[in-house]
C-alpha cells in the first residue's frame, strides 16, 4: 500500500514537470513569435513612413509648381442691372477694394423705339489680381438680377515664360562673350562688327524681356470685361376683338391723316408751279396763238388780190 502511494505521489510529480515544462516552452515559443513579429513590422513601419514622406513631397512639389505657374484668366460677363450707374459704382469699389483697377469705362444712350425714353448701356474693362479672381467674379455677380452671359478662360504660358527665360540667359551670356571680344579687338573693322552683333544681341533681349514682363503682368492680374444693361421690356399681347377694332379704326384714322397731309402738301408744292410755271406758258401760247390767227388771214388776202 505505501508503495502504491508512493509510486502515484512520482507519477503526479513527474506529470507536474512536464506541464511546467510544456508551459515554458510555449512561453518561449511566444515570446520568439513576438520578437520576430516586432521585428518584421520595424521595416513594414519604415517603408509605410517612407511612401508617407515622399507622397508629401510629392504633394509639396506639386504645390509649389501650380504656385509658380504662369496662366492668364479672362472673363466676360453680360448681366442685367436695375440701374446701370449704380452698378458701374459698385463694381468700381469691388475692384479696388480686391487691389485692381478699371482700365475703361464707357456709357452709351440705347434708343428702344420711344425717342422720349432711352436706356444706357455701360461697358467696363478691370484688372484684379489673379489670387483675387475668383473672389471678384463672385461679388459682380452679385451687383446683378440675371446674368446674361458669362464666359470665362485660362490659358497657361508656362512654357513659353520658362522659354523666354531660357532665351534670355542665352543671349545675355553671349553678349558678354561678344564684350569679351570687343576688348581684344585691335582693327577698327573688327570693333564695327562686335559692335554690329552686341547691337542684335542686345535688340533680341530686349524683345524676349518685353515679352516675359507682359507674360507676367498678364498672369498676375486676370482681366474682367463686363456689360450692364436694364431689364428688357416685356412685351404683352392683348389681342381680341375688340382691341381689333380699335387698332383697324386707329389706322383707318391714321390712312385719312395722311392723305389730308398729302393734299395739303400738294396743294402748297402746285401753287407755286401754277403761278410761276404753267400761267405763264399759258398766257404765252395764247398770244402766240392769236399772232398767227391774224396772219394768216392777211396771207390769204394779199395771195387773193395778186391772183386776180
Amino acid at each position: 500500500m505505501k508503495s502504491l502511494q508512493a509510486f502515484l505521489i512520482l507519477a503526479l510529480l513527474s506529470l507536474s514537470g512536464c506541464y511546467s515544462g510544456m508551459r515554458s516552452a510555449e512561453q518561449a515559443t511566444n515570446e520568439s513569435a513576438a520578437r520576430s513579429s516586432t521585428a518584421s513590422s520595424v521595416p513594414d513601419q519604415q517603408e509605410s513612413v517612407l511612401k508617407v514622406s515622399l507622397k508629401q513631397a510629392d504633394q509639396s512639389q506639386s504645390m509649389a509648381e501650380a504656385m509658380n505657374r504662369k496662366i492668364l484668366r479672362n472673363a466676360d460677363f453680360q448681366l442685367e442691372v436695375p440701374d446701370p450707374v449704380v452698378a458701374q459704382r459698385q463694381i468700381t469699389s469691388i475692384a479696388e477694394s480686391l487691389g485692381g483697377f478699371v482700365v475703361t469705362s464707357e456709357s452709351k444712350q440705347r434708343d428702344v423705339g420711344d425717342r422720349a425714353k432711352q436706356e444706357l448701356d455701360v461697358s467696363l474693362v478691370l484688372r484684379v489680381p489673379a489670387l483675387q479672381f475668383n473672389s471678384a467674379l463672385e461679388q459682380i455677380r452679385g451687383t446683378a438680377t440675371r446674368v446674361i452671359q458669362e464666359k470665362t478662360t485660362g490659358q497657361d504660358v508656362t512654357e513659353e515664360f520658362i522659354d523666354l527665360e531660357a532665351r534670355s540667359k542665352t543671349q545675355k551670356a553671349l553678349e558678354l562673350q561678344f564684350l569679351e571680344i570687343m576688348k581684344q579687338a585691335h582693327k577698327v573693322a573688327d570693333a564695327l562688327e562686335v559692335q554690329r552683333q552686341i547691337a542684335e544681341v542686345r535688340t533680341e533681349i530686349e524683345k524676349l524681356e518685353g515679352r516675359r514682363r507682359f507674360l507676367e503682368n498678364r498672369a498676375s492680374l486676370s482681366t474682367i470685361t463686363i456689360g450692364l444693361q436694364t431689364p428688357a421690356a416685356i412685351a404683352v399681347n392683348t389681342s381680341g376683338f375688340g382691341r381689333n377694332i380699335k387698332e383697324a379704326v386707329a389706322d383707318s384714322l391714321g390712312v385719312a391723316r395722311e392723305i389730308v397731309l398729302f393734299l395739303i402738301r400738294f396743294v402748297i408744292v402746285m401753287v407755286p408751279i401754277l403761278i410761276l410755271v404753267i400761267l405763264p406758258g399759258w398766257l404765252l401760247a395764247r398770244y402766240v396763238f392769236r399772232r398767227a390767227r391774224r396772219w394768216h388771214p392777211a396771207r390769204e388776202l394779199e395771195s387773193t388780190s395778186e391772183s386776180d
